[in-house]
């Protein structure tokens, strides 16, 4: 398997992980405050490291560059900030809308900061799936919310600086150290935002954010991987996948039917993400054969 078809498998299989982390996520905030849940998240994210981290040494998981560590994790930290002041006030297909708005940051990104060159394909599948989104969500999206969707849109281009920071860091540092330096940097500067509205939780939330922690550092470590096998902006319209996950948790999970607009966006995504990662493979096996 090629290393860009590598790449997209692991970036389907970080969708799916994020995604189930979040419709855990959906039943711990219903009982604890918000910033308390995303700060224990990334804690258990930590957590679950601990077996390697023993088993490797401390030394193995040094990063080559304290500070790359350090600003991703105030990076990531304010667009998690952003995104969960704004959270309590919008309608869910407002947050929808909003969030898949990164992709399109992280593509312009990745050619004017890593020098990626522009794909047209990439950029024609990255628009039809975001059209396939509004589909979903055109519907029920209002401007309710005001001043709190430009809120939630300012932490989109947040999160797509803190997943170009990541590219850049995984060409000195490998997937398992970047995974570890975000769990712990998020941790401690979402401290100070956890602790007003702190409570204890009940052993059930306890046990889910366990399993939240080990879903979010296998869903990082996958995303990473992604990012360090294929350019960034090859992995980012299969980003658009992630609404069929959340559809099928929602039924799965909360009893949510699909509406024919979900259905009908599902159809739109599914066609352009296919197509692109049959084109990365075409354009890999090209040059595999240029270069013999």
């Amino acid at each position: 398997m090629s290393r860009a078809a590598q790449g997209v498998a692991f970036a389907i299989s970080a969708g799916m992980l994020l995604t189930t982390l979040n419709a855990i996520m959906r039943e711990v905030t219903a009982e604890i405050d918000v910033y308390q849940a995303q700060m224990l998240r990334y804690f258990f994210g930590l957590v679950v490291m601990f077996p390697s981290i023993f088993r490797d040494g401390i030394a193995a998981y040094r990063p080559n560059g304290m500070w790359g560590q350090a600003w991703r994790g105030v990076i990531h930290t304010a667009g998690l900030t952003l995104w969960f002041t704004a959270l309590p006030h919008l309608a869910l297909a407002d947050v929808t809308a909003l969030g898949f708005t990164t992709p399109i940051f992280i593509m312009i990104g990745a050619v004017v900061f890593l020098g990626e060159k522009p794909d047209w394909r990439r950029w024609t599948a990255a628009g039809i799936g975001f059209l396939g989104v509004m589909v979903v969500v055109a519907p029920g999206f209002s401007a309710s919310g005001g001043v709190y969707n430009f809120v939630m849109l300012a932490s989109s281009p947040l999160f797509a600086a803190s997943f170009l920071i990541t590219k850049a860091l995984t060409k000195r540092d490998s997937p398992q150290v970047i995974v570890v330096w975000q769990a712990l940097t998020v941790t401690i500067f979402t401290i100070p935002f956890a602790i007003p509205g702190w409570s204890w939780p009940s052993p059930w939330i306890w046990f889910l954010l366990l399993g939240c922690g080990l879903l979010g550092s296998a869903g990082h470590f996958f995303l990473t991987r992604a990012f360090a096998l294929a350019d960034i902006s090859a992995s980012q319209p299969l980003k658009f996948l992630d609404l069929i996950w959340a559809a099928s948790w929602g039924f799965l999970l909360f009893h949510e039917v699909p509406s024919t607009t979900t259905l009908m966006g599902a159809a739109v995504i599914f066609v352009a993400t296919t197509w692109i990662a049959r084109s990365e493979a075409r354009a890999a096996k090209q040059k595999g054969k240029q270069a013999a």
